[in-house]
């Protein structure tokens, strides 16, 4: 008797160790998401426009649209006017836009004579549910009696976007 009862609670004890583990099946998956890219479209342009003997700015916004302090615009000959212009597709899925501090432009004339950008605005334009066109525009800084030329600079400003 002594033996089936030490039995009987061996039997009991061994099926509280059984019981200390278990485990599960887990899936799992993964949504591969196309790369976010932009393209250029146009770049940005400013114009002509008439230096003073004080320091200026022209503001070009998104839009198109200039606006002059302490500089002169020409009505009848602006010149080519246009905000920088780039294609984003992104997959429906969020991004942020990062745009330079500023940014320098070179007198093609004369290299030491220079013209600052800053203060650049982006206004996004949703075309489609994964595509946008991103409207770029800035502000020019004239010195006084700024020497006339071309200015640019081959290397263009950098527009990075990034899926947030």
């Amino acid at each position: 008797m002594k033996k089936s009862l030490l039995i009987l609670v061996l039997s009991f004890c061994s099926g509280i160790y059984a019981q200390s583990s278990s485990s599960t099946s887990v899936n799992s998956t993964a949504v591969i998401v196309e790369p976010i890219e932009i393209t250029k479209n146009v770049d940005l342009h400013f114009g002509n426009v008439i230096s003073s003997y004080n320091p200026g700015t022209l503001i070009l916004s998104p839009e198109g649209t200039r606006t002059a302090f302490g500089v002169h615009l020409s009505p009848a000959n602006p010149g080519q006017v246009s905000p920088a212009e780039a294609v984003v597709k992104h997959g429906n899925y969020n991004y942020s836009i990062t745009l330079p501090e500023d940014f320098t432009l070179y007198n093609e004339g004369n290299p030491n004579q220079i013209l600052v950008i800053d203060q650049f605005t982006v206004m996004p334009e949703v075309t489609s549910d994964d595509t946008d066109i991103l409207k770029i525009g800035a502000t020019l800084n004239l010195g006084a009696n700024q020497p006339p030329g071309f200015y640019t600079n081959s290397s263009g400003f950098s527009v990075t976007v990034t899926y947030n």
